[in-house]
């Protein structure tokens, strides 16, 4: 994993601010393995689900951890433009399908905005839905 070579961790010290005594911030557990955010489950999910008989290396899911970012990043900062355009301080489902719409190209925006309408509507029906049990405006 990432976190087995001690060597190269302190050579990086120097050059990495941001996450330097995490022990620290963990409640000084010790030599736990630092908590990494990454899609790749998921990726490899998906990839099951259309390839199942197709890997991918660490590298290729490096690539796709980064795209994924990458679109999280462009999304979410349009829709925060839009929000601020619109004098709102929130970001709706709303201001996420514009911003889809902007940043993606034809038909990957038209479905992905169908896939996106599809998840908002099955989490609203669901019992832990943000409208469930309350005035649907």
């Amino acid at each position: 994993g990432e976190g087995e070579k001690p060597q190269k961790k302190e050579k990086k010290v120097s050059k990495k601010s941001k996450d330097d005594g995490d022990e620290e911030s963990k409640g000084g557990r010790g030599n736990r393995k630092r908590q990494s955010n990454s899609y790749s489950s998921y990726i490899y999910k998906v990839l099951k689900q259309v390839h199942p008989d197709t890997g991918i290396s660490k590298k290729a899911m490096q690539i796709m951890d980064n795209f994924i970012n990458d679109i999280f990043d462009r999304i979410a900062t349009e829709a925060g433009k839009l929000a601020r355009y619109n004098k709102r301080h929130t970001i709706t489902s709303r201001e996420v399908q514009t911003a889809v719409r902007l940043i993606l190209p034809g038909e990957l925006a038209k479905h992905a905005v169908y896939e996106g309408t599809k998840a908002v509507t099955k989490y609203n029906s669901s019992e832990g839905g943000a409208l469930s049990g309350r005035k649907k405006e």
